[in-house]
Order: C-alpha cells, then sequence, then structure tokens
C-alpha cells in the first residue's frame, strides 16, 4: 500500500545525536536506511541522474490496457487507472531511482528518533500544500493514518494494524508516531513515512479508501487530472505553481506539460494506434511485435525510435501461480505434473525470438537468489525447522529447484516429461478414464487459466494442449479487465499471472503480505492464498536482523522455500526496457538502474516536434 514498505527500513548517515531524558541516544537525519550511508547527503542538490537542465512543456502520451472506472488504488474494488499513483500521491519519506536502500526526507525536512526505533518525528516542511492551495500538516498526516487502517486493503492492514501505539500532532508541522513494543524496527520508521491523504478533501467530499473514486484523492504532487473519458483516455497536467518546484529532489523532473494515458483493447491494437500517432510512447512487452512488427514506414524514416536501455532492477518473478484454495493444488505432486508442461524453450525458440530468460528466483539476478546447495549458513536457519516438521528434509539436500527444462524444437514435451508428469498424477490418486481424462473420486482434473489479454493466447493455448495430453481437462478463459479482476478477487480460477518480485532489502512487513498465512484469506499480493507454517517462520525471522548480510542469508532462505514448494510457475523475464517512442523527446545520459524514469526524468524537444509536424509526420 506504501511504496515506502518496500524500500525503507533505517539507520542514518551523518545524524546530529542528542541524548533525551531517557539517556537514550535520538538521531536528527534527513535520510533514514537501516545499514550503511545515503547515496545522497543533507546539502545535495540534485539527483545524480537527471538533466537539471530539461526543458519544460509537451505533452507525453502513453497507452493502457486497463478499462479503467476508478482512481483508487486502496481498494479492491473497481478497475484502477493506475499512472495516476506517480502522478498525484506524494510520501513523507522518498526513495530514489539509484538508492536502493535509502529513504530521504520529502514531505520532512528532518526526522528524530531515537536507536530503540521506539518511535519517530517527522518535522514536517511548511511550505508544502495540496493541489488546491491549502497547507498540508501534520493533522492530514495523523488522518492519513487513522483512515489507512480504518479502510485500507485487508492485506496491509492485516500486518499492520498493531505497528502504532498513537500518533501525535505536535505542532501544526511536527508529528510523533509510537510504535509498539513488538513492532519490526526495520519497518517501523519507512511505514510511518508512507503516503498522505488531505482531511480536507475526504471530509468535504465524502471520500472513502475503500471505495471506487471518479476522481483521484487530492494530492501534492505535480500534476492534478485533466480531460477524462472514463474507461478511454485520462490526461494529468502539471500545476504551475506546485509547491515542489524548488526541492532538491525535484530538479530536472516532471518536465511534462500533460501527461495523457489512452486505452485499447488489446496489445495488437495499441501497437496500430501508435504507428498512427494516437499516442507517441511505447513500452513494449510483446517480443512477436518487438521482433517482427516494428517495420512500419515512421521507423524507417526515423521518426520512430525504437531502442533498448538497461534494467537494472530484480528480475522480474512473472509466472502462473496456482489457487491453493481448492484441494487439488494442494498436493505437490499435482502441480508438479501441470508445471513441466509449460514449454518455455519452445516458446522462446518460436514465439519469443530469443528475447526471453526464464526467471527461477523471487529475486533473481541478485545476491538474495537461492542457487545450487544450501550454504551451512542456510543450513542453518532451516535445520530447525526440519527437526521440528515444518520443512522437508529434502530442502537440506536438494539443490535449489529450477524449472523443468524442456525440448525447443517442439511445443509438446518429450516423452520422458510426459511420462513422469502421467507418474506423478496417477500417484496423487488421478486415473485416466475413457474420454482421456483424469478423475479421482468422481472428480475430473480440471484447470481453468485465467486471462484477460488475447497476447496470451498463442502462449497458453499450446500450454492446454500439453496438459490436455496427460489427461488434465485445461482451457483457457479470456476475459474483460472488469471480469478479470473481479475472478481474481472470487477465487474463479486455478491459475493466474501474477508477479510477486521482490525489492533489495525485504522487510517482514512485505513479506507478510506476499507469503504469510495472515494474508492469505484476502490479498491481492497473496493472491494463490499460500499458508505453510514453515514459511510463516521463515518471514518473521525477518524481523530484528541486524544487518544487510543477514536480511540477505534470511532471503535466500525464503527463495529456496518458496521455489521448492512449487505454488508458481516461472514464465519469462528480460533484463532490459524495450521502448519506442515518436523522436520528440529525450532523456538523461545515464538511465539509473531502478527505473526507466519516462514520466519522471524525460522530456519533450520541442525542435524535434516541430520537425516532425513540419515533415508530416504528426
Amino acid at each position: 500500500m506504501f511504496r515506502s514498505l518496500a524500500a525503507a527500513g533505517l539507520l542514518i548517515a551523518a545524524p546530529f545525536i542528542a541524548q533525551a531524558d531517557s539517556h537514550e541516544d535520538i538521531i536528527t537525519s534527513h535520510a533514514y536506511l537501516n545499514f550503511g550511508e545515503p547515496r545522497y547527503g543533507p546539502d545535495a542538490e540534485r539527483l545524480d541522474y537527471v538533466n537539471p537542465d530539461a526543458p519544460r512543456g509537451g505533452e507525453i502520451s502513453i497507452f493502457s490496457q486497463s478499462t479503467f472506472d476508478s482512481f483508487n488504488g486502496y481498494t479492491r474494488k473497481g478497475v484502477e487507472e493506475t499512472t495516476v499513483r506517480s502522478m498525484v500521491p506524494e510520501s513523507i519519506l522518498k526513495a530514489t531511482a539509484d538508492d536502493a536502500y535509502a529513504a530521504y526526507c520529502y514531505l520532512c525536512t528532518t526526522m528524530e528518533y531515537p536507536v530503540s526505533r521506539d518511535w519517530v518525528i517527522f518535522n514536517l516542511r511548511d511550505d508544502v500544500t495540496w493541489s488546491d492551495g491549502s497547507p498540508f500538516t501534520a493533522d492530514d498526516v495523523a488522518f492519513s493514518h487513522a483512515m489507512s487502517l480504518e479502510q485500507g486493503l485487508p492485506e496491509f492492514v492485516a500486518v499492520v494494524k498493531n505497528f502504532v501505539e498513537s500518533v501525535e500532532v505536535l505542532g501544526p508541522h511536527r508529528v510523533k508516531f509510537t510504535f509498539q513494543e513488538d513492532a519490526p524496527r526495520n519497518d517501523v520508521i519507512g511505514f510511518a513515512g508512507g503516503s498522505v491523504w488531505s482531511r480536507k478533501d475526504f471530509e468535504e467530499n465524502g471520500r472513502r479508501l475503500d471505495e471506487t473514486q471518479t476522481t483521484p484523492f487530492m494530492g501534492t504532487g505535480p500534476y492534478v487530472l485533466g480531460e477524462v473519458d472514463m474507461g478511454r483516455s485520462a490526461t494529468y497536467t502539471r500545476l504551475d505553481d506546485w509547491w515542489g518546484e524548488d526541492h532538491w529532489m525535484n530538479v530536472g523532473r516532471h518536465n511534462f506539460d500533460a501527461v495523457r494515458v489512452e486505452v485499447f483493447s488489446d496489445g495488437a491494437a495499441a501497437l496500430e494506434g501508435f504507428k498512427a500517432g494516437e499516442y507517441t510512447f511505447r513500452s513494449e512487452n510483446s517480443s512477436k511485435q518487438w521482433a517482427s512488427d516494428y517495420a512500419f514506414p515512421a521507423v524507417e524514416k526515423g521518426w520512430v525510435k525504437k531502442v533498448e536501455l538497461p534494467d537494472g532492477t530484480i528480475g522480474q518473478a512473472q509466472g502462473f501461480v496456482f489457487n491453493l484454495r481448492k484441494d487439488r493444488w494442494q498436493d505437490a505432486r499435482v502441480r508438479d505434473a501441470v508445471a513441466m508442461m509449460l514449454n518455455f524453450e519452445w516458446a522462446n525458440e518460436t514465439l519469443f525470438y530469443g528475447l526471453y530468460e526464464r526467471p527461477n528466483s523471487f529475486w533473481q539476478n541478485t545476491e538474495m537468489m537461492a542457487v545450487g546447495m544450501p550454504s551451512p549458513e542456510e543450513v542453518a536457519i532451516l535445520q530447525p525447522l526440519v527437526d521440528e516438521g515444518l520443512l522437508d528434509a529434502s530442502i537440506l539436500t536438494d539443490e535449489a529447484r529450477l524449472p523443468f527444462v524442456n525440448d525447443p524444437a517442439q511445443n509438446q514435451p518429450p516423452r520422458r516429461a510426459r511420462r513422469a508428469a502421467a507418474d506423478l498424477l496417477a500417484e496423487a490418486g488421478w486415473e485416466v478414464g475413457d474420454d482421456g481424462m483424469r478423475r479421482k473420486d468422481g472428480e475430473t482434473l480440471e484447470i481453468v487459466i485465467l486471462q484477460t489479454s488475447p497476447a496470451f493466447d498463442r502462449i497458453v493455448n499450446p500450454y492446454v494442449e500439453n496438459l490436455r495430453g496427460i489427461g488434465v481437462d485445461a482451457s483457457l478463459r479470456r476475459v474483460d479487465p472488469a471480469q478479470y479482476t473481479e475472478l481474481r478477487r472470487s477465487g474463479g480460477w486455478d491459475l493466474a499471472n501474477h508477479s510477486p518480485t521482490q525489492t533489495f532489502e525485504p522487510t517482514m512487513t512485505s513479506l507478510k503480505q506476499w507469503f504469510h498465512s495472515d494474508t492469505a484469506e484476502d490479498s491481492s499480493r497473496n493472491l494463490m492464498a499460500l499458508t505453510d507454517p514453515g514459511i510463516d517462520r521463515i518471514v518473521e525471522g525477518f524481523d530484528g536482523l541486524e544487518s544487510l548480510d543477514a536480511i540477505q542469508l534470511q532471503a535466500r532462505v525464503l527463495d529456496r522455500v518458496l521455489q521448492a514448494y512449487g505454488f508458481w510457475i516461472p514464465q519469462w523475464f528480460k533484463d532490459v526496457h524495450t521502448v519506442a517512442y515518436w523522436d520528440q523527446y529525450d532523456h538523461p545520459e545515464v538511465i539509473p538502474p531502478y527505473a526507466l524514469g519516462v514520466l519522471d526524468t524525460w522530456w519533450f524537444d520541442a525542435d524535434k516536434a516541430a520537425a516532425l509536424r513540419e515533415a508530416g509526420a504528426l
């Protein structure tokens, strides 16, 4: 719910340390991180990766396949227009795209907290205003905390409801969070420094976090909603008198006068719209289109740029997840048999033009990725859980699980794979009937693969064929985005797409929302309804870890166990941004490792735009 839950906890760099009446050292600082030093000091003038002289003006337009009916992402109701998240709201603390561990005072000037992190005081900026010009105050922060616990997403509330003992308004721009004794200390300050809402906006306009909203909540950010055609397009316009214009973290950023979002029903239609100039920037997520559909005149004439840019983020853990609410998917043998029938090697060779790799970790391409045999340090964490019967002993002796490797020459997995999958299903009690379908206790082994994008048909349909070949009554159910959202919530599916990609400094708070039994009943993150006492204990083991090395070790252990559980069938990922845009934009020379930053640090080039118009391109 709050970006900072995934980004930061904190001990601090170059702090001012005082001493309270309790004789506990009090730290005052501009930034917070649990370990090490922040990249930027208190006298920083700008972020390293921006162009401080970037011109202001112009419009950038992007596309979406979400036929949205809401601007509220803090509820399970409705379908959100997601661009709003980076346009309108802001948080007390803010991360950067080149520092994976620190969070910096943004709506505050400094923060104060004891070494114990039993509380934190935010000294808020006195020049911050909401988009209507009304002042941002400590009362808004206290109000926001109350709203998040009363009306927030269930998986969020389930995890953080016992974090805070009290929130005190100490002055118009000074607010104190006091944390409960058992709240995880690596998480609490990042939690307190999260998103804020305007009390005035909520009270005067009857707002609720748990209801759909046809306009965004009032924000302190650089943009407000302009023209909107619900479900079809939305435009955000930059405020002329935005409070944050001269903030050091905003130099060279938020350069477009307008950001327009156009909705298309499917990927093919969206590409045709791009070719026609209906929108001007495209992040391509289809390997087929990237490899074969960009030989159109505007590219050949140089009007449209097609480029690959570096991506230093954690490799996306995109995959199918099983709906573990259904008894048939509780059996690991059945899950394994189903997973073996996805032929990534053939798909990558035949459908993806060799552009992808397959993830096998929730922390792909990082030091937290479990590989090979468990190290002695991992065994020391795993052994007590094995001794208590919470984990199978094989976790100590087996190598980290890798996806089954199939034949790239043909879609149908080789005979050995089909035989192995059939043996697993038979061992689990699913026998083949006269019609070739497997049944157990009179129930057919059905699997509904839920999708919303037609682009997935060419991938899922061959998978369906492979599953039916081993007696699984598989089918693809493709629905519109609104139905897709509702079916995922109601559990009307067996396999669905999910991307539980993690952060560089995982916290117990965030991991509980993804993988803990506490969030299994109703969660958009723990979509698979995972409930496992061994995994719960490993997640809870992140609380109180005192070094980044210890956190990374704990993450490798968790990664190893999550892989072994087999609730996730990894799909594919790539480590570059594949983008195309009409040549009227530019970007900083150095792309930061953790964000492409198109709507953040890129800018409109008026001369290039004029040249396109003169050539009749746009």
